[in-house]
Parts: structure tokens; sequence; C-alpha cells
């Protein structure tokens, strides 16, 4: 090789893919993206409603929102839940060390009137507690039934997941349930299992997004996710999912899947910047602490890029 061809070499610049990455998810972002959708796949028996066990309806009210955030807490993928009694009645048994999760109702009561002395009926707030068809021995769900198709076996993405193993001092990966979500309480990331998702690509997707998060984690670059968190949907939280999936979008360039994932990613991300009224310099305001977050998870120093002005105070488990 020539001694000009060697110095022209040298001065070539470097290919900067976190901003390549950037600049087409702005692309994206301009031309308009489909409506995101998720990547896990469900129980071909179920809806995703808490349904009673013993009359098959689905619960109402505030009951919807106590059993379904149980159920994305602890990775249950059935939707039934029954009393005590009712396992035991069909002859079925609560798992041990399993706890209840209470569910309230309305029910008119006959009582006097204290003025008139008369009989009238009012509504009294009464509970119960139930058990997830999961925490369960010996009883089965209409929507635990095995799936008559198996899945293929899940072959991994050897440069994908080069970068997960490769981690170092990494949060506590576990596969279960039909979601994905970081607990900073217990540095944990919750997701299902590969093979539930549609496609190889979207599950490093998932598994990055996550793991972008555990990087705001205080023994690493303290985003304050484990300080109080923040309510689902504030100015903090979809602050840090633009920073969660533009960290996961860098990764899975890195890992050469960027082609299949990056359409989704934009519409995640365009979803999160709605919330935040369209402010475009938000998503590059994120990118500064995803290429951040994405450098940590390499095992790279922080190069001199543009920083965000200020870390986002604490976020809840996505």
């Amino acid at each position: 090789m020539a001694r000009g061809d060697r110095n022209n070499r040298a001065h070539k610049p470097r290919r900067d893919i976190y901003q390549e990455v950037t600049s087409r998810i702005l692309e994206l972002l301009d031309a308009g993206v489909a409506p995101w959708r998720r990547p896990i796949k469900r129980s071909a028996h179920g809806d995703g409603m808490p349904k009673s066990f013993s009359t098959g309806k689905n619960y109402r009210g505030i009951n919807v929102f106590l059993l379904a955030m149980t159920s994305w807490a602890h990775g249950y993928e059935s939707d039934y839940w029954a009393t005590f009694n009712q396992v035991k009645k069909n002859q079925g048994a609560v798992k041990k060390g399993e706890k209840s999760t209470l569910v309230v109702f309305w029910k008119q009561a006959t009582t006097k009137d204290k003025e008139s002395g008369e009989e009238i009926t009012i509504p009294v707030l009464r509970h119960y507690n139930v058990f997830n068809a999961e925490q369960c021995e010996g009883v089965n769900a209409p929507d635990q039934v095995d799936e008559e198709v198996q899945a293929e076996p899940f072959i991994p993405i050897e440069e994908a997941d080069s970068i997960v193993t490769n981690y170092a001092n990494g949060p506590l990966v576990v596969h279960i349930g039909s979601a994905a979500m970081y607990l900073p309480s217990t540095d944990t990331v919750r997701i299902a299992s590969p093979d539930r998702f549609e496609a190889r690509e979207s599950y490093y997707a998932t598994l990055f997004h996550e793991l972008v998060h555990s990087t705001g984690h205080k023994s690493r670059l303290n985003r304050g996710l484990n300080e109080a968190p923040a309510p689902f949907g504030s100015l903090d939280y979809s602050k840090e999912e633009l920073v969660a999936e533009m960290g996961a979008a860098f990764l899975c360039a890195t890992a050469g899947i960027s082609p299949p994932t990056i359409e989704q990613s934009a519409a995640y991300i365009d979803g999160w910047r709605k919330k935040l009224k369209d402010d475009k310099k938000l998503v590059v305001q994120a990118a500064g602490q995803g290429q951040r977050a994405a450098d940590h998870i390499q095992g790279h120093e922080w190069s001199n890029r543009t920083q965000m002005p200020n870390r986002p105070p604490s976020y809840i488990q996505s």
C-alpha cells in the first residue's frame, strides 16, 4: 500500500452510527410513521381483560386496573382470578407463599334512617381477595389450555447477544410473563421469553430498551430511576421513554439489526413525542443520553458528544 493511501485512510472521518440512526428516525418522523404495535404475541386463548373464574365475566371499574396492574407486575399470563374458596371448591389449592389481590364492589345494605326510623337501602363498599390462576395448583382456567402449535426454537443473533452478555455489572434479566419492564427497586429486567416475540430482532430491540432504562440506576449513569418514581405519562416519564428507545435504536444499529426495527422505534418514539407537544428538539436531546447509555452498556467511555444539560428526575418501571 502506498504511503499516500495510508495517510488518506488515516484521515478518513470515522463513521458515526449514532448520528445516522438519529437522522433516519427524524426523517421517519417527518414522513409520518405507522402506529406502534406490540411485538410480543399474546396467548391465543386470552384477550387481556381480567375475568372471574367462577362466572367467566370481565371485572369492571377499578378492579380492571387493580388486577391488570398486578398481572403486569408479576408476569401472569392468565386473565382469570378466583377466591380461595372458589379454588378449593374446584379441587385446587393456592400455591404456598402466594399473596392475594384486593377486589372491591358495592353492595346494597338495608339500615334504618336515624331521623325517621324507616328502613332505607344504601350502597356499602365491600371487598374480597382473589388469586390469579397461575398462583394456583390443580385448576385450569380456559386460557391455560396447552398450545397446539409449538413455537420454533429461538436462535440467538450473535452480535446482539454479545451486547447483552458483555454488559458489565448489568441488571438481572428474567424471562417471564408476556410483557417487558425494568424494575429499579430490584435492578431487574423482566421480559417475555424470546419465542413469544414476532421476530428475533424484536426481542433484542425490546431487551435493549429495558437495558437502556437500567443505565439510569444510581449505580450506573444515575438518571434517578430508583428514587421517587415519576407517574406514568408524566413529562419525566415520557422523556425517559425517549431516551430508552433512542438508546435501543443505537444498539440495534451496532448489532446490525437496525433495518427490521428502526420503523418500530420511530413509531414508538412518535407516540411519546406527541405527549411532549411534538417538540422535535426533545428527540435530539434524548439521543444524547441514549448515546451515553448505549456506550455504557458496551463498556465504552463516554465520548465528547453533545450531552443533555440535566438528567431527568425519577422514573417508574416501564
